[in-house]
């Protein structure tokens, strides 16, 4: 993701782990999770356990170039 975001123009301002979830091993579709739950009461619990996906906070800025400055 930074990769094809710095590959566009884009600059990696920071990062964070803020919607981390180290429980999610991501051994599964991710659409198991809550809230979705796509598969119903199929193995309900131990995916109420992990909860939500591992996420990645990532912040980037645009420079400025010659061309915005005028």
């Amino acid at each position: 993701m930074i990769e094809l975001a710095e590959h566009v123009g884009f600059k990696l301002d920071g990062t964070s782990e803020i919607n981390a979830n180290p429980k999610d091993l991501r051994d599964h579709p991710v659409w198991n999770l809550p809230p979705t739950l796509r598969e119903g009461d199929k193995d309900r619990a131990k995916y109420l356990a992990i909860g939500e996906s591992d996420r990645m906070t990532l912040k980037f800025i645009k420079p400025a170039t010659s061309e915005s400055k005028n």
